[in-house]
Order: C-alpha cells, then sequence, then structure tokens
C-alpha cells in the first residue's frame, strides 16, 4: 500500500478515503506525506451507504487519488453499482487514480455481485490493484500480495519497492500458490459461515443502534447513539469478556461513534452468548 502511494502522490496531494476506513490506510497516506481526505458514509435501511455528495465535496485540486476498500473494513458496506458509477465518474473527471485493495471483495453476503471497478470504461489505466492473500483465504500475518496497474505505474511502484520493500519468503509465496489454487468451494463455504456469524450478531443486537455488514468480517454499534462514548462503552464491554473496539482514529466524523466487533473469529455458539453481555454492560 505505502509503495503504491508513494508511486502516485507527492508530500502535501490529498487522498480521499471513506469515513469509517481502516485505520492503517489512513496512516499508510500520512506515511506517505500525503493528506487523508474523507468522503462520509451514513446508513439507510439499516445498511451503510457511500454518502456521493460528500465524495464529491472531498475533492479538491490537491486531490491525487482515491484509496479505497470494497466491502470496506470496519463497517462491512459494499459499493452498489450506483456508488461505482460516482466513483468512476469522479476518477475519469478529475484523471486520478483509484488505489484499490480488494482484500475482501469476495466476502459478500446476501446474494450481492462482485462488482470490480476495472470493469467500468476507463478504469484499467487508473486503477491501481492491491492483492493479497490475507483476508479471504484467512492467510493473515502471510505479507504475500501483488500489484497491478498500468505500465508506467507498475514500473514506478517497483522501483519504489527496490528501496522501500521486503521479499515475501519462498515459503510463503508457496503457501499463496497453494490458496490461489484450492477448491473455489472452499472459500464459498467460509462465506456462507460468514454470513450466518453476521445474522447471530445481529440477532443478538437486535434493538440496539447496530449497522448490518452488507460483507466482510465486522459491524458496527453506534454507541454515541445510546450516549456512551465508544472508549467508555469499549472498557465496560471488556469487562463483560467482549472485545469491541472503539473507531476514533478510523475515520473523521462517522466512525468515532461506534465500536467494531469482529464476528469472523468467533464460532456461533460463542455468538449466542453476546446479547446479554453487551445489554449487561451498556444498558
Amino acid at each position: 500500500m505505502v509503495d503504491s502511494l508513494l508511486a502516485t502522490t507527492d508530500p502535501g496531494d490529498e487522498v480521499i478515503l471513506t469515513d469509517p476506513t481502516y485505520a492503517g490506510m489512513i496512516n499508510r497516506v500520512r506515511l506517505a506525506g500525503a493528506i487523508p481526505r474523507f468522503a462520509g458514509c451514513r446508513v439507510i435501511d439499516g445498511q451503510w451507504r457511500l454518502d456521493v455528495d460528500s465524495l464529491r465535496a472531498a475533492v479538491t485540486p490537491a486531490t491525487k487519488a482515491l484509496f479505497l476498500q470494497n466491502p470496506t473494513f470496519p463497517s462491512g458496506m459494499v459499493f452498489n453499482q450506483k456508488e461505482w458509477q460516482a466513483i468512476v465518474d469522479l476518477v475519469v473527471e478529475r484523471d486520478l487514480h483509484l488505489i484499490y485493495w480488494p482484500f475482501m471483495e469476495s466476502i459478500l453476503f446476501d446474494g450481492r455481485p462482485l462488482i470490480h471497478p476495472v470493469s467500468f470504461e476507463g478504469m484499467r489505466e487508473r486503477t491501481v490493484n492491491l492483492g493479497t492473500v490475507s483476508i479471504e483465504y484467512r492467510m493473515i500475518a502471510w505479507r504475500v500480495g501483488w500489484v497491478v496497474s498500468d505500465a508506467d505505474t507498475a514500473d514506478a511502484i517497483g522501483m519504489v519497492h527496490i528501496y522501500n520493500g521486503l521479499v515475501a519468503s519462498g515459503f510463503c509465496q508457496a503457501g499463496a500458490i497453494a490458496a490461489l489454487r484450492s477448491d473455489p468451494s472452499d472459500l464459498t463455504t467460509a462465506v456462507a459461515e460468514f454470513q450466518r456469524r453476521r445474522d447471530v450478531v445481529m440477532g443478538q443486537l437486535e434493538g440496539l443502534p447496530a449497522i448490518s455488514a452488507s460483507g466482510g468480517w465486522a459491524l458496527l454499534l453506534d454507541t454515541e447513539a445510546m450516549d456512551i462514548s465508544p472508549p467508555d462503552a469499549s472498557k465496560r464491554l471488556l469487562e463483560q469478556k467482549v472485545a469491541a473496539t472503539p473507531m476514533t482514529a478510523w475515520g473523521e466524523t462517522v466512525a468515532p461513534r461506534h465500536v467494531r466487533f469482529v464476528f469472523s473469529r468467533e464460532p456461533v455458539e460463542r455468538l449466542h452468548e453476546l446479547g446479554d453481555r453487551v445489554r449487561k454492560a451498556l444498558t
């Protein structure tokens, strides 16, 4: 990610991310010397949606790139066709780069289609696609990835990486190849289980201001709507043996209202204990 940002931006340039978004992405923008700007997301009919007006308002003459995930972490928002079109229109009109990290793009719930930005006209030469086996293949910390982009950008990223990166070990590369060649039904089975766990969590949090995830590994609870600050809520939940991270640094105005529940690692049997513990801590 840092290599791609260093290759496509200069210090002082601006990069647009969603709010909420992964804090590691925000900090990598800063490490590259660029300035993060945020397109707000909002909840409509119980699901996260990109605020297209906020996206356009975030653009300035200093904007050089959009840095996006789909689904987004931590909210589990999945861009629909209309939102992708708004992103594409902006990128093409302003001649920007889209730095796209699709590390969960196949973890989609409720029959949602996979929409890739490169499928839109004019995006093949503007998209920097950051691939990884970390999430979809459950290989967190293996640190094996790849970049696909137009030739000039790929050359620039390769030059940056010579001075800024390490080579993945042969063992890790062999493991990544094995994962990529695995039976696709393995991923399908995993996604179905993640959706089942999402459904259980939403059932356990029924009546509380939790926002359903359309994909990915996590979902958010708006504790500010309960008149509890996210750091205080996190502390109170931990006393009930529930780990819920405050999203204080995961955006600008939207994310800091929430705590995050990661449901992907918990078996359904344990998730059925969540509701009582959350209510004991927060209500």
